[in-house]
């Protein structure tokens, strides 16, 4: 009967064992993740104070790629290879190709999301490697393919920084034909909702 008992306390404690050391693996994920992070490279300051941009850089919009090589990572192939080109300023310029031949890795040069392997990028000839990426990326847009409204306003969404007067959004929403759907219901432009 002793031994029974021992046995039934044996299962119990086997089980409490087992709790554990699952759930201290589950933690050393994190600790892992940790050390993953750790090891990401810094971005590059936002402002260089000895390399700042005009302020009314860029005033042309001129790109010129000079000998772009990118690629993700050390080990990985190269994803652009060698690419030499000018955008005139000004204009609109459409980049086409097939999926994966490099047309989101050539936005994120211009924005300096990855950093190029060999090469330099120039906007109105200022090589962008430079400059801070807050004072590159506060001065370039980007349409998306997708367009994504956030959550939140109108406003919030049209002037996430708050730097725009009200005459200035207004007619943004004119330009974009939605200025009378807005004034329809003049709380969508600062009442959170759905606008379908």
């Amino acid at each position: 009967g002793l031994a029974a008992t021992y046995g039934l306390n044996l299962n119990v404690l086997q089980a409490w064992v087992i709790w554990n050391l699952c759930n201290v693996e589950n933690k050393m994920i994190s600790v892992e993740r940790i050390f993953q992070f750790s090891n990401i490279p810094s971005e590059s300051p936002l402002v260089i104070e000895n390399c700042r941009p005009r302020e009314t850089w860029p005033s042309c919009g001129t790109i010129q790629i000079e000998a772009l090589q990118i690629q993700y990572s050390p080990d990985m192939p190269m994803v652009l290879k060698g690419i030499s080109c000018t955008f005139p300023g000004e204009r609109k310029i459409g980049v086409v190709g097939r999926t994966g031949s490099g047309k989101s890795t050539l936005i994120q040069a211009l924005f300096r999301v990855v950093e190029p392997s060999a090469g330099r990028i120039f906007i109105d000839g200022v090589d962008i490697s430079l400059l801070g990426v807050h004072d590159l990326r506060c001065r370039l847009s980007i349409i998306p393919q997708e367009p994504t409204l956030f959550q939140g306003t109108v406003r919030t969404n049209l002037d996430p920084l708050q730097q725009h007067l009200d005459t200035e959004i207004w007619e943004v929403l004119r330009k974009c034909r939605l200025e009378e759907i807005v004034r329809e219901d003049n709380r969508l432009l600062d009442a959170p909702g759905k606008i379908s």
